[in-house]
């Protein structure tokens, strides 16, 4: 079965882990939350928004763990944010306290990996087309639960159609890890996901869910939008 991770922004609106129940309702495996940070270096328009709109709600990368402890989702939680946030002492413990199982930064060098404390909490890596053979068997040494492909160079953000490089990239993963492939970044329709899909093992969706948050899709509606993702992933094939 093909892996479906939709992301939220935490705190983004209140009763916000109301969103968790429905993408998992939706037939999702797991769950990204980012932690908003105010400079996102990796995120483009819509998920800057939606951190912005968090920070300005006086959300904290403590208040959405604080939410996420209390909250009874039954799929894994992973959590994405930035070293300045991820290297701070205490952080790991907090994330095992919030039930956090997985961990996405992807301002972290490979190189400065020991320094991240987290025991007990899966750090996923990622790739980009342009990541050198040398590198990527690397990143795939060191990964653990999965791999997290970025389709196109450049930052998070709804595009019209699969990046061509998606495919080469995926590829690339397959031959040199047993890890699930994640594609991710711009995929933003069920078309896109199922063709994603048919070259990885899964696929990350943001913005598209986060777009629709912002301009005010509730829980069932946003969780409507994931069931389709669910549904196109269902079509495809899984090939090792």
């Amino acid at each position: 079965m093909k892996l479906l991770m939709p992301y939220i922004t935490g705190g983004i609106v209140p009763g916000w882990t109301a969103y968790l129940d429905a993408f998992e309702d939706a037939g999702a495996d797991m769950v990204e939350v980012g932690l908003p940070f105010s400079d996102p270096t990796v995120d483009g328009r819509t998920i800057q928004e939606a951190s912005d709109t968090a920070l300005a709600r006086g959300t904290t990368p403590a208040s959405v763990l604080e939410d996420l402890a209390t909250a009874r989702t039954g799929i894994p939680i992973v959590a994405s944010t930035y070293a300045n946030i991820a290297l701070r002492p205490g952080f790991g413990d907090a994330l095992t306290a919030a039930g956090v199982t997985g961990l996405i930064v992807p301002d972290l060098p490979l190189d400065e990996l020991a320094g991240l404390d987290v025991p007990g909490v899966q750090v996923s890596l990622l790739a980009s087309p342009a990541t050198p053979d040398d590198r990527l068997a690397e990143i795939g040494r060191g990964s653990q639960g999965f791999v997290y492909a970025i389709s196109i160079m450049g930052t998070t953000g709804e595009r019209d159609r699969l990046a061509p490089s998606a495919v080469t990239l995926a590829a690339r993963l397959k031959q040199i890890t047993d890890l699930p492939v994640l594609l991710g970044f711009g995929i933003s329709t069920p078309e896109q996901a199922g063709e994603a899909a048919a070259v990885a093992d899964g696929v990350i969706v943001g913005a598209a869910v986060m777009r629709r948050i912002l301009d005010g899709a509730g829980p069932t509606e946003v969780g409507a939008f994931v069931a389709s993702l669910r549904a196109a992933l269902s079509q495809v094939a899984t090939v090792r």
